[in-house]
């Protein structure tokens, strides 16, 4: 279905970055490709390259140097200030999975848990509910270390940590804005702190679910080692020690990083959220707070290294500046400005907003993808996107208005799981995983889980609340 022309002149109050989404031309988004390519084949052809994040940042840096020299040089201040912004949103991103990462670092289960099929989906179900309150990076840093300590015994274990970055570090960070990237941007532009609370019924099935299979998965997988392997695997992973935590102050930090994020959305009263540099400074401060007053004990027992957030930092350089034109391109085609290979962007529907973003955001990062769409569905019902909180006005407009952006909400969050780059805390927890010795799928092998378990999944939320 074409847009209408009511929807375009609603549309035309559009923002710097749409006006050169529609003078951009379609082979830039040649070097995205690119990266993405790399990310998924490099490793398979070139492993030994690929393990260095020196090697990593070559790569990243001949791909995203040309976008960044072309928008500055022929697009001007126009493209300088598009470029401006993504280093803005990089280091916001990357400043918050750095706090996270360090603060958790030094929290330290001592003892040992049981790797079992009931005790693995027990900490996936918890770590769904943490996700709403310290976030999926939060939840996942926290959480995979102890983790993968509890499942050292067993030989077969990718899929408990796939089964995690689908649950803890995407899906179960749906209910509030400290919960995913997506719903906090949201949260900045203006939807209300609780209003995410109303999509936990989508939230329990697709969760509930992959609880559901993982746990008769991973039976499946226990049962075939104990009949394989000699002695009782179930023996041997229920050999524990006392529990205890320690760093307990880094708890502390961790609430002192949930309010940063808090205030600086509410900008106790401002006109918008937090300036760019306020919000990252606080949460630097806590971070080498952490660092600082932590037993350097507690990380060395965690394996800690700063190999996982440099390899996260580095890709997603690379990756925050060769998007900039594909979601220019989304944002102007889905605002009616321009077309596509000759085709008109021509969603109006819930379930249409729900796949769109959530295929896209697999691929273009899940934060920025869910501000596209949402702005174009803000544009659909005559919301002009030029304000600071322009998605609060969307919800004014009644129910049809929510209809869509629960669906973006829910197709940002959920989708994100679909690959490795769809959310920042998936790499990071790959690669703390490989780290410790697991032996983490590809890139295309990871998608295969995401596209067998998660897909159908989505059909059912599709059917069940998006019809």
């Amino acid at each position: 279905m074409l847009v209408s022309p009511a929807v375009l002149v609603a549309q035309a109050q559009i923002t710097s970055g749409a006006e050169l989404g529609v003078q951009l031309r379609l082979w830039t988004l040649i070097p995205f490709a690119g990266m993405l390519l790399a990310i998924a084949l490099l490793p398979l052809l070139a492993g030994h390259f690929w393990e260095r994040n020196r090697n990593k940042g070559v790569v990243a840096l001949a791909l995203a140097l040309p976008v960044a020299i072309y928008l500055v040089v022929v697009h001007g201040e126009l493209g300088a200030h598009t470029l401006l912004e993504k280093v803005h949103e990089y280091v916001a991103f990357i400043v918050l999975l750095l706090a996270l990462f360090v603060i958790t670092g030094g929290i330290l289960v001592r003892g040992s848990l049981s790797g079992t099929p009931l005790f693995n989906t027990v900490i996936l179900a918890i770590g769904a509910v943490l996700a709403n309150l310290i976030g999926t990076t939060g939840a996942s840093v926290l959480l995979i270390r102890p983790l993968l300590r509890a499942n050292g015994p067993r030989v077969k274990k990718a899929h408990i940590v796939v089964f995690f970055i689908f649950v803890v570090a995407n899906c179960g960070g749906l209910l509030t804005p400290l919960g995913d990237p997506p719903i906090f941007l949201g949260y900045l532009k203006g939807v209300p702190f609780e209003w995410t609370l109303r999509l936990w019924k989508q939230w329990a099935l697709v969760n509930g679910l992959l609880l559901v299979i993982f746990n008769l998965w991973d039976q499946v997988v226990f049962d075939r080692e104990e009949r394989e392997r000699p002695g009782s695997q179930l023996e041997e992973v229920q050999h524990h020690e006392p529990l205890s935590i320690g760093g307990g102050i880094n708890f502390a930090f961790l609430l002192g990083v949930v309010f940063v994020i808090w205030a600086a959305g509410r900008g106790f009263g401002a006109d918008g959220p937090w300036p760019f540099g306020v919000q990252e400074a606080a949460l630097l401060v806590l971070t080498g707070l952490a660092y600082a007053t932590t037993n350097a004990e507690n990380r060395r027992k965690n394996n800690f290294t700063w190999a996982p957030i440099v390899e996260v930092a580095v890709l997603f350089a690379g990756i925050f500046v060769t998007m900039a034109p594909a979601l220019l391109i989304l944002n102007a085609w889905g605002g009616g400005q321009r077309e596509v290979l000759g085709t008109a962007f021509g969603l109006d529907r819930p379930w249409e907003f729900f796949w769109a973003t959530g295929l896209v955001s697999g691929f273009l990062d899940n934060a920025p993808t869910y501000l596209a769409f949402a702005a174009t569905a803000a544009g659909m019902e005559g919301v002009a996107v030029d304000g600071p909180r322009y998605l609060g006005e969307l919800l004014l407009r009644g129910d049809s208005a929510a209809a869509l952006l629960a669906a973006i909400s829910c197709g940002a969050v959920m989708m994100g799981a679909n690959t490795y780059i769809g959310n920042g805390p998936n790499f990071m927890v790959k690669a703390i995983a490989e780290e410790n010795g697991v032996a983490m799928p590809g890139f295309f092998g990871y998608m295969a889980y995401s596209c067998s378990i998660l897909l159908p999944l989505f059909v059912v939320v599709t059917l069940v609340f998006f019809r």
